[in-house]
């Protein structure tokens, strides 16, 4: 997975994704500890992609505006 292929998706959408990669790194982390993984590489690009995941995800909540709260001073 690319940054540019996920950069167009939505919030939902990204952190729908966010679930299904941390879901499929979990059975990746089974596999590999009964010994039944092929590549222990793909680990790490599941763990990369979650990275990437949820730095498009902070990004994209840093970018949409935030209501303004009231600031509450003691008296």
């Amino acid at each position: 997975m690319k940054a540019v292929e996920i950069k167009d998706q939505s919030l939902d959408e990204l952190r729908k994704r966010l679930t299904d990669e941390e879901e499929s790194l979990g059975n990746l982390r089974f596999q590999l500890a009964t010994s039944q993984l092929e590549s222990p590489i793909k680990v790490r690009t599941v763990r990369r992609d979650i990275a990437r995941l949820k730095t498009l995800i902070r990004q994209k909540e840093l970018a949409t505006p935030i209501t303004e709260t009231k600031k509450v001073t003691p008296s």
